[in-house]
């Protein structure tokens, strides 16, 4: 056990910053004449035993507008309280260090520094599970506060940092409170709690503790008051929502979840936690569903430079800056500003990854804007990005720009994150990106200034000062190499003026030639330069040293360099290589590495199944593209695209089929494909959606790169094989725009089939968007080409669309016709999945005309096929449907065996939405066999998804139906306070009139197989 009275705790503090500032000498406390020595020894003190530069302690006194004098009187104040500490018998002093001044003292003497080592220790205790322990060392900690951090200090600029040390207080105070419930104190934690939670009333954490802790003392009814109380002060005070942690407590209170009793409340010996074959999981199995026992930590980041040299002042003014100044609606908002080649991009990923743990322990978002190239992305198609990797179901992803903004800023509003934009090409660009927490900071690197963004603290990156360009050369070379030769050292760094990218280039090259002599590069570079006099002086060294390193290189990755520059995507994958080249080698990769080991490309990650992921400057990739020109003839150039566009579609198409399980519901042309190594697929399509996903980007490049190139069977033949993600991801922007550049070349071709298969799939996406005229429009044209052409594939696909446009507009007979229709072409082109799909859908008319045998009939037939594919998407929307139908006709016991079933598959495949459905159909058959606690349990998984999910329309569905089983218990107090959520009323409201639309049918659908 670890003693926190002794080492720490027991040791006379003579300077205290927790509360007012106070200063104890040798005979009590000593008097800090209030002012400039006030505020100069309080950021000394805050950055205790490490130094503080005079520009930082200028800018405090002076708010950044200081006198000429100003470094005299900074030098006079700091002289004063020198005088001070002697007079007063203080075992401290300030001592001169540049850039700056540094306060020397035991960190014991500090109070914020014992209270960062108590913190620090609790912790570690907490790790290893010794909770009393951490208990006693978390209050012994909180005993050393007396008031807020420096208080009554009137300085604005020190307010941000001893705000980050009352906000590390009540962190730590939470800690305690939550150790303490784990140890059953729930009952002696209530009062202290209500207290907190009145001081802080918009701080979740205490809010769900008083939760857990009054549900545990059995005040149910008290701790759902409490969530209700706070909710209402949240939208009054933000506008917001209360955050995903609340809600899920809330959902288990209201489910009366047994796991929250007791936080180790596990089975007991010979107690089942799960259901047999075919049953529900047992009541109390789990306080959560098991989709939301993986989220996973948001990892974004580049691969950090392994021999960054940093400018350590530098990092440290941008991670104080981060930490936020209370200037914008955010936390920190900083700029990395510079000319190219000056390695903002490079500075920027370094200090995200020295945060990534302590600073922002939930992650980092992290996007290359491309503002620097010719197609920037959009706010909107970052935000939908974001919302993405932050868990929300692309289905679920709303199109407009506003809705998708505050579905962002409700997400991060409890989280600590990091954003860190790359490439910024204007304020309008970022402006929608920002987060409205305090809690997260923005990152961002451009070559303008983004004077306009407000708030923002700007860090100019120039050239390399010379000792830190030398000790790049030295972290690349090794010391013995550059002191040898330390003028010829001197003199290449004046010579590509300090550029970072430039110097990397150059030490790259030496380092892969021993032989070759610092004064022999400093002469090629020389030539070089003579060769290039006519560039702009802003990249001519760059280019200088991209030139020479471009012609010392092998013929083969010479020839790939150049190659490389067509394809248009920020992050290029491995294999590309092979195909550019036209190399069928086992292991493509290979052929990038001569271009990484002289720094011409970048390795920024690993594929999600291996391999690493390669990225261009935007200056190496202007200088390749030049070469290109040069060195290669339009028709090689012409022939390595089409290798290159032809790798993706096969790809595209692989993935489609091991989905699918075959070419089924999607047509394809007459393209050439150019085909990897057969380890090659099998490593990248491990997980076909996963590999489709991480290569959106590129795919919808590839599309619009082979339409600019006039490449047109191709580009329809990538564009229409890219449904099989968009539709399942959400991704309604890609969808349609690649359809429209796509559609303009076939059409500038004269391509008629292509431009058939594209209104087709163009139908399917209005559809799925309740854009019903333009849905019917565009298949109808589709329809007449098809017919013209004689395809039956092409005609069954939109017949089946057509059919369902029926059923929703009413019209069953019109439905049952283009559905007999389409079974036949399907059957006839041998489209067994598309067959399925018609099956299954046309068995919801015969359920409805009450031909219930005839529609079992049907969607038996239609399981069967997807069974013998192994298409699992079609296998739960067939089973659910079965379990729907069972219900219909009263056999609950079976639904409930189907249902369960249906929930399994959706779980293996983490398709949450269809959980989310899955969850509540359970719900409804167990709450019709007065299953009630079992029932009251799924409900409560259900709502905690869709709320998850931000789904409030589903979310409400499931409260109402929470409702009307509580009421029928005698829970009419919990039922009220279900239907009184705002939600919840307008959804009841709106009930007996609500039209069906494909909104109904977003679960996790592949293909148009609606469950309506």
């Amino acid at each position: 056990m670890l003693d926190f009275g002794q080492d720490e705790a027991g040791q006379r503090l003579s300077f205290r910053l927790l509360g007012p500032l106070q200063v104890i000498g040798e005979r009590g406390a000593v008097h800090i004449p209030p002012g400039r020595q006030e505020i100069i020894l309080a950021a000394l003190l805050l950055e205790v035993n490490h130094v503080v530069s005079t520009n930082f302690l200028v800018d405090l006194i002076w708010n950044h507008e200081p006198p000429e004098t100003a470094r005299t009187q900074v030098q006079i104040c700091v002289s004063r309280l020198r005088k001070l500490f002697a007079a007063e018998g203080l075992d401290a002093a300030i001592t001169t260090r540049p850039p700056g001044y540094v306060l020397t003292a035991d960190e014991n003497a500090v109070d914020a520094a014992v209270f960062t080592r108590l913190f620090a220790k609790a912790r570690m205790l907490k790790d290893k599970g010794q909770r009393a322990e951490a208990v006693a060392g978390l209050r012994a900690a909180d005993e050393l506060w007396v008031g807020d951090c420096l208080s009554g200090l009137a300085s604005e600029p020190l307010r941000s940092k001893s705000q980050q040390l009352d906000e590390e207080r009540l962190t730590a105070i939470e800690t305690r409170l939550e150790l303490e419930l784990e140890l059953g104190r729930h009952r002696e934690l209530i009062g202290e709690l209500q207290h907190m939670v009145r001081v802080l009333p918009l701080r979740e954490r205490l809010r769900g503790q008083l939760m857990l802790a009054l549900y545990r003392s059995g005040r149910q009814a008290e701790a759902l008051e409490t969530y209700r109380s706070g909710r209402e002060l949240l939208a009054e005070e933000l506008g917001l929502d209360p955050g995903d942690e609340l809600r899920k407590l809330e959902a288990s209170i209201l489910a009366s979840d047994l796991s929250l009793l007791h936080p180790s409340a596990d089975p007991q010996p010979g107690e089942p936690d799960t259901g047999g074959p075919g049953q529900p999981p047992a009541a109390g199995a789990t306080a959560l569903p098991p989709a939301l026992l993986h989220t996973e930590v948001l990892r974004q980041l580049p691969a950090d430079t392994a021999d960054f040299v940093a400018d350590e002042e530098q990092v440290a003014e941008i991670e104080r800056a981060l930490a936020g100044n209370g200037a914008t609606s955010c936390g920190g908002l900083v700029a990395v500003v510079g000319k190219p080649g000056a390695g903002k991009s490079a500075l920027a990923t370094h200090v995200a990854h020295r945060l990534s743990e302590t600073g922002f322990p939930d992650g980092q978002l992290y996007c290359d804007l491309r503002g620097t190239s010719c197609s920037p992305a959009t706010s909107n198609e970052v935000l939908g990005r974001f919302l993405r990797a932050l868990s929300i179901p692309g289905p679920m992803v709303p199109e407009g720009p506003d809705e998708r903004a505050e579905m962002y800023r409700a997400l991060l509003a409890s989280r600590r994150v990091l954003v860190v934009l790359d490439d910024a090409a204007s304020e309008q660009q970022i402006l929608p990106l920002l987060p409205g927490s305090r809690t997260c900071a923005v990152l961002v690197t451009s070559r303008v200034r983004l004077t306009a963004l407000p708030g923002v603290h700007r860090v100019e990156l120039d050239v390399m000062p010379p000792d830190r360009a030398l000790a790049l050369l030295v972290s690349v070379l090794g010391a013995d190499r550059v002191e040898r030769e330390r003028a010829a050292a001197e003199q290449v760094i004046r010579t590509v003026g300090a550029l970072p990218l430039a110097l990397r280039i150059i030490s790259a090259r030496l380092a892969g030639r021993p032989h070759w002599t610092l004064a022999s590069m400093m002469q090629r570079l020389s030539n070089e330069r003579h060769r290039l006099d006519e560039l702009t002086h802003g990249e001519m060294t760059v280019r200088a040293s991209l030139s020479l390193t471009h012609d010392g290189l092998d013929a083969e990755p010479r020839r790939l360099l150049r190659l490389l520059s067509l394809a248009q995507g920020t992050m290029l994958p491995g294999w590309l290589g092979g195909a550019l080249l036209d190399h069928h080698g086992a292991f493509p990769s290979d052929l990038l590495e001569p271009l990484v080991d002289v720094q011409m490309l970048d390795v920024v990650g690993a594929e999600s199944a291996g391999g690493f992921r390669y990225r261009f400057h935007e200056i190496t990739r202007l200088f390749a593209r030049e070469q290109l020109t040069t060195h290669e003839d339009p028709h090689a150039r012409t022939a390595a695209a089409e290798r290159m566009f032809g790798a993706w579609l096969s790809l595209a198409e692989q993935a489609h089929r091991r989905i699918y399980g075959g070419d089924f519901t999607v047509l394809h042309g007459s393209a050439p494909r150019w085909q990897l190594p057969q380890n090659c697929v099998d490593e990248l399509l491990v997980n076909p959606t996963l590999w489709l996903d991480s290569e959106q980007l590129n795919l919808c490049q590839a599309v619009q790169h082979a339409a600019e190139e006039q490449m047109h069977e191709l580009c329809w033949d990538l564009a229409t094989s890219l449904v099989t993600l968009f539709e399942v991801r959400g991704y309604h922007e890609q969808w349609e725009h690649t359809h429209q550049q796509a559609l303009a070349a076939v059409r500038a071709a004269g391509n008629e089939r292509g431009a058939a298969a594209l209104l087709c799939s163009l139908g399917s996406l209005y559809l799925r968007s309740s854009r019903h005229e333009e849905s019917s429009a565009a298949l109808r044209d589709a329809l007449a080409s098809f017919e013209r052409i004689g395809d039956r594939h092409g005609l069954a696909l939109c017949r089946r669309d057509l059919a369902l446009l029926a059923r929703m507009g009413g019209d069953d007979g019109q439905a049952l016709g283009l559905y007999g229709a389409a079974l036949a072409d399907f059957d006839k082109v041998g489209d067994m999945v598309g067959l399925a799909m018609v099956l299954n859908q046309r068995a919801h008319i015969r359920m409805r005309q009450g031909h219930g045998d005839l529609a079992r009939a049907e969607l038996d037939e239609a399981l069967g096929i997807y069974r013998s594919v192994g298409y699992t998407g079609g296998q739960a929307r067939t089973l659910r449907r079965m379990g729907q139908m069972l219900m219909q006709r009263g056999e609950h016991a079976a639904a409930v065996r189907t249902l369960t079933e249906t929930l399994e598959l959706c779980r293996d495949n983490r398709d949450v939405i269809g959980e989310g459905h899955l969850l509540n159909d359970l719900g409804n058959a167990l709450a019709e066999m007065r299953r009630v606690d079992e029932a009251k349990r799924f409900y409560g998984e259900a709502l905690v998804i869709r709320e998850q999910i931000m789904d409030q329309a589903g979310a409400a569905r499931v409260r109402l139906n929470l409702a009307r089983l509580l009421a029928t218990t005698g829970e009419e107090a919990h039922s009220r306070a279900l239907l009184e959520t705002p939600e919840c009323a307008l959804r009841n409201r709106r009930m007996p009139h609500e039209p069906k639309t494909a909104e109904q049918a977003m679960w996790a659908r592949s293909g148009p197989d609606f469950t309506l």
